[in-house]
């Protein structure tokens, strides 16, 4: 019977921890809030030059994996220079190894949509961007990031109403770390919203 117990006040426990540790992570999902997320997706400053679209930023991504061998703290960076631009990076959870998003970061999506439907940015189109960190190969990490950008998009327009027309998935794999000295640093894992300009509907 105490053995029975102590098995008990032992799952109870880890049930605790867990459960503290699924608060902590989306108490951080929500860190950024609807005004910072305007203000960091309209900087005039920062303005995508024209013509920008997810396809010229995914043979950027591409040609840098070719012209880069080596260590990441030997990379040069990206021909497209996405810190430029006007943007949001957001910590996205997913599955391991996956591009199932986990329910504790559909708040995140959810502010991310009020914000696109926002009338300040109504008239903007943006690229979606994955990102991983160097574990595992590099290939593979840019065909996860482009599945998982797939998803978050997928999110927006299906679940929070977003125009698909205005989104582009682009996955950058591991060509765009934050940070190239600790480039395992979970920081890298990321997904970034970029304003790449306004959104001109087809004609009728």
């Amino acid at each position: 019977m105490t053995t029975r117990l102590s098995r008990l006040a032992i799952a109870f426990s880890v049930f605790v921890s867990v459960s503290a540790a699924l608060a902590s992570a989306a108490s951080a999902q929500g860190a950024i809030s609807d005004t910072q997320m305007l203000k960091s997706l309209t900087k005039a400053a920062n303005a995508a030059p024209r013509g920008l679209s997810g396809a010229i930023v995914q043979q950027a991504a591409l040609q840098h994996m070719r012209d880069n061998p080596g260590l990441p703290q030997t990379w040069k960076p990206m021909g497209v220079r996405l810190n430029n631009l006007a943007q949001i990076n957001v910590q996205i959870q997913f599955a391991l190894n996956s591009a199932i998003i986990r329910p504790v970061s559909y708040a995140t999506l959810g502010s991310i949509a009020d914000a696109l439907h926002h009338p300040i940015l109504g008239g903007y189109k943006f690229v979606v961007a994955g990102n991983t960190d160097t574990s595992g190969d590099r290939e593979e990490n840019m065909k996860l990031s482009q599945a998982r950008a797939n998803a978050v998009v997928q999110a927006l327009t299906t679940s929070f109403g977003v125009d698909p027309a205005r989104l582009e998935a682009v996955g950058l794999g591991e060509e765009a770390l934050q940070d190239t000295k600790n480039s395992t640093n979970p920081i890298n894992r990321r997904v970034q919203i970029i304003n790449v300009g306004k959104y001109l509907p087809p004609k009728q």
